[in-house]
């Protein structure tokens, strides 16, 4: 994974797939979105989903030796990896993985005080990636208790509403946090996740929107190659949009709307 040309810091830089079965995964993303995949950098067990000629998304089956469930992570650009892991822990958070060497830089893989997994990267960018720009992920939205909690948590962790060039702007709106960089919306939070919901819908967690042009085309392709809809398709606030679980598990929503 790398961080990205058009991230700048505390911003959205990368996804990756944590799955038991790398293969599988492939599979299924390759018949449901439309994706061709290289071999990433890391070694076997990692590649790196390709949409347009363009780098979507990393993959990797390393879920099982990491004890984690197969899941979809967001990763956030920084400068210090050090630095940000002692903030995460300074305010309630776990460091559960790094800084750990990976490439041409540093990894961390973490969760907030809520629960919520997610990372951050400090390293090369890579270019052609940007949230709501080409193939990457239409959006990020981070499901948790209290969003304006989580607000303040992510502000002091990546320096969010800093007075900096290129820092993210942190706005409320439509019942919801919003992270702005560079006129776009590039994530959002919002409350009411309860951590002991069955439903890991409903549980804090990142969760990943990628765009199709026919959802009911994707539910379709995904329902054949053995993954789950967990929310039919239906037109939200933002457009129209089915949230599925692949082959291995992993929970994501396909929408047809580009940005926000």
């Amino acid at each position: 994974m790398a961080a990205t040309e058009g991230a700048g810091l505390g911003q959205p830089c990368w996804v990756s797939l944590l799955t038991a079965d790398l293969k599988a995964s492939q599979d299924f993303y390759a018949a449901v979105m439309g994706w061709t995949f290289r071999a990433g950098t890391l070694g076997e067990g990692f590649s790196v989903a390709i949409s347009e000629g363009k780098p979507v998304a990393g993959l990797s089956d390393a879920a099982s030796s990491l004890g984690v469930a197969v899941s979809w992570t967001s990763y956030f650009a920084v400068d210090d990896a050090d630095m940000v892991a002692s903030r995460v822990r300074e305010r309630g958070g776990t460091v559960a993985v790094g800084p750990l060497a990976v490439g041409r830089g540093r990894v961390v893989l973490a969760a907030d005080p809520m629960g919520a997994v997610f990372g951050f990267w400090e390293g090369e960018n890579l270019p052609g990636w940007r949230i709501g720009s080409g193939s990457a992920p239409a959006w990020l939205e981070l499901r948790t208790r209290d969003a304006f909690a989580a607000a303040m948590f992510y502000g002091e962790v990546f320096d969010w509403a800093m007075d900096r060039p290129g820092r993210c702007e942190v706005r409320y709106e439509d019942d919801a946090v919003t992270v702005r960089a560079g006129g776009r919306t590039v994530a959002s939070l919002r409350g009411g996740a309860v951590e002991a919901d069955p439903d890991p819908r409903i549980r804090p967690r990142w969760h990943v929107y990628f765009c199709v042009g026919d959802v009911e085309k994707a539910v379709e392709a995904a329902l054949a190659e053995g993954g789950a809809v967990v929310s039919e398709p239906a037109r939200s606030r933002v457009g129209r949009e089915a949230t599925l679980r692949d082959s291995e598990g992993g929970l994501f929503t396909v929408t047809e709307k580009t940005g926000r």
